[in-house]
C-alpha cells in the first residue's frame, strides 16, 4: 500500500506485482444528484484521515447497451451516488517526478460506457512511464439533455472538472501538469473534439489523441429542445429539469433506452433534424460546426479512425445483408453526397461489394474518417492515422470495425471485455507498435511518423505491416469537399 495526498484529503493506493501503483475510485467532484442534480459539477468534500482507493468507485446511471451490443461491449455498472470519480495508475515515483499524463475520455455514444471497465486499466501506460487517468462522467439525460435554466453540456463540463482535478493534484502522482494529454475514443473523442473549443477547457491539456471522433457531432440547440420535449411528452411530464429530476431513476433510463430505439425505428426528420443521421439522441450541444484554427487551441494533435468503422453496426444486427440498392442511394444522399457519383467511387475499390458492404464504407468516411481529415487539415502539424487490422469475428465480416483499436491502445489484447470483437489471436505486434505510438506521443509529442498536410496528407495505417501512406483513397477523400 501507499499514500498520497490530494487537495481533498489523502488517498490509499495498491502496489501491483510489477510495481504499478493504482489508486481507484477517488471524487473528483461531489454526487451530481440532490440539490446538484442538473447543476455543473462541485467540488467533492473534503475528508479526514486516509480514504482506501483501493477499488473502482460508482458508474452514472445509464441504460445498458441494446443487444447485441451489451456482449460486444460489456458493461460494469456499480450503484452509488458518488459517480463522478477517477482512477490513477502510476509508476510510483515520489511526487513532483515530472511524468507525463494521459487522461482518457471514454466512448459509449453519450449514453454508456464507464472509465472503470477492465479494458481501460492504465497499468500498461504506468508501465512505461506515463501516469494514466480515467474518469466516469454524466450520461444521458442528466449528463446531456438540453433544459432551459440549467447549464447544458454537464457531462462535458464534468469531463473539464476531472481535467483540474489532474491539473491541480497529479503532481502527487508523479505527474507532470503542463504535461497532459487528453485522450478518447467514439464519444470520448468527440467529446475531445468539443473540449478543444470550450473555453473553460483551455489550458488543461497540451495534447490530443482522438479515436473515431473529432468535431462534427453535435446538436443544435434547437434540435436538442426538440428532443428532451420529445422525451418528456414521452414520460408525461414538462421538459424543465425539475419534472426530469421527479421522475423515478429507473423509468427515466428506460424511457433513455427507449428513445435510442425509437430514433432508429422511426426516422422523422422534423422530429429528430441531425440526430437522425448521427443515431444520437443525446450529444454536446453547439450552435454551428466550428474547427479549431490554426493557432488554436495551441494543442498537438492525433486523430484517425478504422478502416472498416460502421461494419460494427450493420454486421452484428445483421443489418448489413438487409440493405437494398435503393436504401443505398437513399443514404449516400441523406450523407449529402451524389449517389450516381458516389458510389461508383467507392465500388470502384471492392467491385463485388454488397450494398450493405457499400453503405458501410461510406457511412464509415461520413461519420469518422473524413471528420479526423478535416481536423487534421485545420491545425498545421497534426498526426493522422488509420487502423486496418481485421478481426475474424463474424466470418471475418466484422472486418477493423469501430472499437477494435481500443486494446492495441490500452495493450489488454487478452482482457475479457474485448473477446467478442477481437478472437482468439490478436497481433502482439500490433499492440506494441499501436501503444508504443501512443507512449511516444505523450511524451514527446512525435508518435513516429511524418505530420498530416496537404501536399503529402501522411496517414499512418496500423494493420499487419504498420507504415505510413501518402493520401489512402484520394477519390473517395475528394468526394467529401465541401460535403463534410
Amino acid at each position: 500500500m501507499t499514500v498520497r495526498l490530494t487537495r481533498q484529503g489523502a488517498v490509499r493506493g495498491r502496489v501491483s506485482p510489477d510495481g504499478v501503483v493504482s489508486f481507484l475510485g477517488i471524487p473528483y467532484a461531489a454526487p451530481p444528484f440532490g440539490p446538484l442534480r442538473f447543476s455543473a459539477p462541485a467540488l467533492p468534500e473534503p475528508w479526514t484521515g486516509v480514504r482506501d482507493a483501493l477499488c473502482y468507485g460508482p458508474t452514472p446511471p445509464r441504460a445498458p447497451y441494446p443487444p447485441p451490443f451489451d456482449a460486444l461491449v460489456p458493461e460494469d455498472v456499480r450503484p452509488g451516488e458518488d459517480c463522478l470519480n477517477l482512477n490513477v495508475w502510476t509508476p510510483a515515483p515520489e511526487p513532483g517526478a515530472g511524468l507525463p499524463v494521459m487522461v482518457w475520455v471514454h466512448g459509449g455514444a453519450f449514453q454508456n460506457g464507464s472509465g472503470s471497465t477492465s479494458g481501460y486499466d492504465g497499468g500498461a501506460f504506468a508501465r512505461d512511464g506515463v501516469v494514466c487517468v480515467t474518469f466516469d462522467y454524466r450520461l444521458g439525460t442528466d449528463g446531456f439533455l438540453h433544459l432551459p435554466g440549467v447549464p447544458g453540456n454537464r457531462g462535458l463540463l464534468d469531463q473539464v472538472a476531472a481535467l483540474r482535478w489532474v491539473r491541480d493534484n497529479i503532481a502527487a502522482f508523479g505527474g507532470d501538469p503542463g504535461q497532459v494529454t487528453v485522450f478518447g475514443q467514439s464519444a470520448g473523442a468527440m467529446s475531445i473534439g468539443q473540449l478543444l473549443l470550450l473555453d473553460e477547457a483551455r489550458g488543461l491539456f497540451r495534447r490530443a489523441i482522438l479515436q473515431s471522433g473529432a468535431c462534427h457531432h453535435f446538436l443544435r440547440p434547437a434540435t436538442a429542445a426538440g428532443i428532451a420535449a420529445h422525451l418528456a411528452a414521452e414520460l408525461r411530464i414538462e421538459p424543465t429539469p425539475e419534472a426530469f429530476a421527479a421522475v423515478p431513476l429507473a423509468e427515466l433510463l428506460l424511457a433513455q433506452g427507449e428513445l435510442r430505439t425509437e430514433l432508429r425505428s422511426r426516422p422523422d426528420p422534423a422530429l429528430w433534424g441531425e440526430a437522425l443521421l448521427n443515431l444520437m439522441p443525446f450529444e454536446p450541444v453547439r450552435p454551428e460546426l466550428s474547427l479549431p484554427g490554426p493557432d488554436d487551441p495551441g494543442v498537438d494533435l492525433l486523430v484517425g479512425s478504422t478502416r472498416e468503422e460502421y461494419r460494427f453496426f450493420l454486421v452484428p444486427t445483421e443489418r448489413m445483408d438487409a440493405v437494398t440498392e435503393e436504401r443505398l442511394h437513399v443514404m449516400a444522399a441523406a450523407y449529402g453526397v451524389d449517389p450516381e457519383q458516389a458510389l461508383p467511387l467507392y465500388r470502384a475499390t471492392h467491385p463485388a461489394a454488397t450494398p450493405g458492404e457499400t453503405l458501410a464504407a461510406l457511412a464509415t468516411d461520413w461519420f469518422y474518417r473524413v471528420p479526423a481529415i478535416r481536423l487534421a487539415e485545420a491545425v498545421p502539424g497534426s498526426y493522422l492515422y488509420e487502423f486496418g487490422w481485421r478481426s475474424p469475428r463474424y466470418g471475418g465480416r466484422l472486418g477493423a470495425c469501430h472499437a477494435l483499436d481500443v486494446p492495441f491502445v490500452f495493450d489488454r489484447l487478452h482482457d475479457p471485455c474485448y473477446a467478442a470483437l477481437l478472437g482468439p489471436e490478436p497481433p502482439q505486434a500490433l499492440a506494441d507498435a499501436m501503444h508504443g505510438a501512443w507512449v511516444s506521443f505523450a511524451k514527446t509529442g512525435d508518435p513516429g511518423w511524418p505530420a498530416y498536410d496537404t501536399d503529402t496528407r501522411s496517414t499512418m495505417m496500423f494493420g499487419p505491416e504498420p507504415g505510413p501512406v501518402a493520401d489512402p483513397r484520394p477519390e473517395q477523400r475528394a468526394l467529401w469537399e465541401g460535403v463534410r
